[in-house]
Order: C-alpha cells, then structure tokens, then sequence
C-alpha cells in the first residue's frame, strides 16, 4: 500500500515539473508576443521594455508557483479530483489555444506544447483520456489553421499539421498502452503481496497495515470504524476428519461468503489459520453486529461437504466484535477487544457473535465517583501486566467466563456473582510487582523464584487498599491460592475458613492453569484436568464447588474438546 503510494507521489510530481515546463515555455511564448506586438527588437531595449520584460516573468513564475502547490495538493480524493484534474487540463488546452493564436495563429512554432499536455495526461490518467486530449488537441489546431489560414488556394498550415495531429495521437497510443500494461503488471504484484494465495482475501500484513491507516483517519474525523473476528468453529477436526486439502476448501469457501456479504468499502482479510478480520470504516457497533450476523448466518446456512460429521451436524462460524473509540484507544487494543470478544463467542457455545466489553466499565458503575479515576489506573495496570505476561491476558478472560458459568450455576445472588467476576478479573493484578523473567522462565523456577511469585497476591491486595468500594473483592485477591487442607498461601487457611467465593475462584483459576500453555509446564486436557480436579477434591479444591464445575465441563465437553 505504502509502496503504491510511493509511486503515485513521484508520477505525480514528474507529471507537475513537465507541465510546469510547458507553463514556463508559455511564457516565452506571451513575451515573443509583447516584443511582436510593440514591434521591438532586443537590440531595442529600454528600460519601458525591461519593466514589461520583469512584470511578465514576476507574472509567470507567480502562476507557476499557485499552479505547483495546486498541483502538489493532497487534500483532494475520488470524485474531486477526478474534477479538478479535468477543470485542469481543459484550462491547459485553452492557454495553449490562446498561447498559439498570440504568436502567429496558423503559423506559431509553439503548437508542440500541446504535446506536454498529452504525455503528461496519458501517464497520470491512462490511455482513454490521453487519446481525448489528443484528438481535442488535433481539431483545436486544424481549426486554428482553417481559421487563420489562407481563404483560397492551398493551405500548406493544414496539411502540415493533419501530422502533427497523427503525432498527437500516435504519442498517446502507445504511451497509453505502455502505462495499461505497467498498471496491470502492478496490480498483479500488489495483489501478490497483499492477498493470501489460498482465500483470495487480504493477507495478515495488508490487514495491520490497513488497521494503523484508516484508524489514523479516523481519529481525526472522530469517527467509529469497527473490527469482526471470525473462527471457524471445530475446524482442527473436520481437518483431522478430511485432510488438510477438504480444509483448504472451507477456508476458500469462507473468504469468498465473506466478501459477498460485507460492504465494498469493507476491507477482508485472513488473520492466521482458520481466524479472519473484517475492517468495517465508518461503522458504529449496531451496524457491525448486524453485519456480523448476516455473515454468521451465511455460514451457517451454506453446505460444506461432510459437515455432517461436525459436532453439531454443520460447519459454524464463531464472531467477536469491538469498536474504535468506543472500545479500543489503538489497533492493537482493538484486535485485543475483538479477539477477547471472539473467545467469549467460542466459550459460549459457538456459533454466535459477541460485542467485546470490559469488566471494568461494568466496576465503575457499581463503585463510588470518587474512585473512577484509581479503577482506571487499576485497568491500566492490568494493561501492563498482559503485556509482561501474554499467558495471563487471556487467563484472566477464561477464568472470568468460567466464573459466570459456575456463579449461575451455583445460584449465587446478583452481588456475590459481580464480587466474583471482579475478583476473577483483578486476582492477578499484583503480577504487576513481579519481574517478566520471572513471569516469561520457561524452566522451572528455583526455590526464590518461587517465593517471589508467591508475594503476588498481596501485592496485589496493597494496589487496591485505596479503593474503598472494592473491600469485598480483597478476599479473593489475597487468598486464590489458599488449599482446602491448609498447605496453601499466604494464610494457610483450611476448609470453611476460605471465604466461599475465593473456593469458586480457586477452582476454575486452577483449571485453567491446567488447561493453558505456560511458560514452565505443558497443558493438560480437559479430561486430564477433570482427573486432576476429582483427585484434589477435598484437599485443594472444595469437593461440592469442584463437582459442580466438572458438571459444567463435562456437559459442554463436546463444545470443548475441538478447539481447546
């Protein structure tokens, strides 16, 4: 994109020198007139003939200069400058017009400026409009010559000049054809470079690339552009029933029901794997979900071979959704809203589309006024701590839909279930004290590691001590990592001493340990980690808490298994 942009720039400016040549060759023209039409020779000059000599330049290098920066501008697009261009090249033709007429009509040596108005033309525009201005040109000079030109007898001016006019056309042609060809064979290589070879979608480069651009216009507009994410869900094992080429298919299947079912505006492109992102410009959130609906539907309906076998009998789309300002600050919170809001669309049973939202922004309108401005901060911190540790961005996402599910399983009332989720969102914060070598050690940490990772939770108890109103969640920041038995930390508290929503907690931030690639230790499966939750029971976990929650799992198994 850029590098088109580039070469754009230099026609451009390439394409304003020589017009600016023919502007300056026209004021020769204009002077040769003036020192015709006094009748004085430049052995005759005076100091009259070197005043007009001087305002005449003055004039010319004045209209070169409005014309250069006209000319140079940026400020124009699409249908504008299409009319501008066209004002300016008919304004060309008639100064040319009148340039020829001034210094001899018929009989003017400077009937070739029109071919600085053709080159320049047919290499900015194309062939079509070289070869119009051309034949405009060509009548515009025969007519001259009819005009001005002998009433009788032969008129040598006209017949000379059907050449010219053939040379006219002849420089358009082939120069027009030059430029069609070297357009196309640019166009070929920019779509190698920007679409992915297999969907025929934009590749991930050309997306980011595009994300950083348009969020950039964006801002200065004040406008909303919004961001889809689609997964294809359970895709791993129609790859695993079919091969990777019948996968190679779907993916191909996919792009194209994309491009049918977004706007032209709208910009496509393959994230990675089965993952695709739709760039929506100028686009508020209901409108993006709508789209995203219309797209989740298109899939849905649409047969793909061997569906059938799928864990649903069909082959669905998971979809999540964030919008600019309004969600995100920057592209990359953007993809990170939109990718969050995706994980949130495949945990709840797929094949659904959901709107990214933070579990702050729900904090806020729960606690006091005065302490909006710390939570802020408290969600900016969490912003640190993702970048330092990528594992606990979306641990803490998994482990706040896990809470969800469990708090309503469970029957917990309204206030203890926000307790919980804000709990579930902020255990983590006192990573923020803890070194990324320590957080990123992909060896098993040693002895004093170990005792300094252990001091998370009550750093992270002393960064929200000054908020008032969120006392309840102290609980489960400073206790996650207590055991049922009494062998945990930092209080080492047992059985009905651990507050009942820190045992909720513990045990779905437990299985999602368990379940997640870290740094020092190998991912379990869900029916590995199912095992380990029964074998704990009793010792680490809360055996009722722990059975209700290997209930949920083993229902929604089937939804699981395939893609985590």
């Amino acid at each position: 994109m850029n590098k088109s942009k580039e070469k754009n720039k230099q026609i451009h400016d390439i394409v304003a020198i020589v017009r600016l040549c023919s502007l300056l060759l026209s004021g020769i023209g204009i002077f040769q007139f003036r020192l015709n039409h006094l009748n004085i020779e430049f052995s005759d000059f005076n100091y009259t003939n070197a005043i007009y000599f001087i305002i005449a330049i003055v004039f010319f290098l004045t209209l070169v200069y409005y014309v250069w920066t006209f000319a140079t501008s940026r400020k124009f697009c699409g249908k504008q400058l299409i009319l501008i261009k066209f004002v300016e090249n008919y304004l060309f033709v008639l100064l040319f017009v009148a340039i020829v007429i001034l210094t001899g009509a018929q009989k003017s040596e400077f009937k070739f400026l029109f071919l600085f108005l053709i080159i320049t033309t047919t290499i900015e525009a194309g062939m079509k409009k070289g070869i119009t201005i051309s034949c405009v040109s060509s009548v515009l000079v025969l007519a001259i010559d009819l005009v001005f030109g002998p009433k009788s007898g032969i008129n040598t001016y006209f017949q000379n000049d059907l050449v010219l006019a053939g040379v006219f056309i002849l420089t358009a042609w082939p120069l027009g054809f030059y430029v069609k060809t070297e357009s196309e064979h640019i166009k070929k290589l920019e779509s190698l470079a920007n679409e992915d070879g297999l969907t025929e979608v934009y590749n991930h480069r050309f997306f980011h690339d595009s994300l950083r651009e348009k969020l950039l216009v964006h801002e200065s507009e004040g406008a909303s552009l919004s961001l889809i994410f689609l997964d294809i869900d359970h895709f791993k094992h129609y790859n695993d029933l079919y091969g990777h080429q019948k996968g190679d298919e779907v993916l191909k299947a996919i792009g194209a029901i994309l491009k049918r079912s977004v706007r032209k505006e709208d910009i496509v492109a393959r994230y990675g794997g089965e993952e695709f992102a739709v760039i929506l410009p100028y686009t508020v959130e209901q409108d993006a979900i709508n789209i995203a609906e219309n797209i989740r539907r298109n899939i849905e309906e649409t047969y793909f071979d061997g569906e059938e076998n799928q864990p649903k009998g069909k082959l669905t789309s998971s979809i999540g959704v964030s919008v600019f300002p309004d969600k995100a600050k920057s592209d990359l919170e953007l993809i990170k809203s939109a990718d969050d809001a995706l994980y949130r669309a495949k945990f709840f049973n797929k094949n659904r589309v959901e709107v990214y939202y933070s579990i702050l922004d729900e904090l806020k309108e729960d606690i006091e006024d005065k302490h909006i401005d710390l939570v802020t901060s408290i969600k900016t911190l969490i912003s640190v701590i993702n970048a330092k540790d990528k594992y606990t961005y979306g641990h803490v996402e998994r482990v706040v839909a896990y809470s969800r599910l469990l708090a309503d399983k469970l029957g917990l009332s309204e206030e203890d279930k926000k307790t919980l989720i804000y709990g579930a969102y902020m255990h983590d914060i006192g990573k923020m004290n803890i070194l990324e070598e320590i957080l990123n050690k992909r060896m098993p940490l040693t002895k004093e590691e170990w005792e300094i990772l252990k001091q998370h939770p009550e750093n992270g108890l002393e960064i929200i001590k000054p908020v008032e109103s969120l006392t309840d969640i102290s609980p489960l920041i400073l206790h996650h990592h207590e055991r049922y038995d009494g062998n945990g930390y930092p209080g080492r508290l047992k059985g009905e001493e651990i507050p009942y929503l820190v045992r909720i907690l513990t045990v779905v931030d437990s299985f999602d340990a368990m379940t997640s690639n870290r740094p020092y230790s190998k991912r379990k499966t869900h029916r590995e980690a199912i095992e380990e939750l029964k074998n704990c029971s009793g010792t680490q976990f809360d055996p009722h808490i722990a059975q209700v929650f290997i209930d949920i799992i083993m229902a929604n198994d089937n939804n699981y298994k395939a893609v985590y």
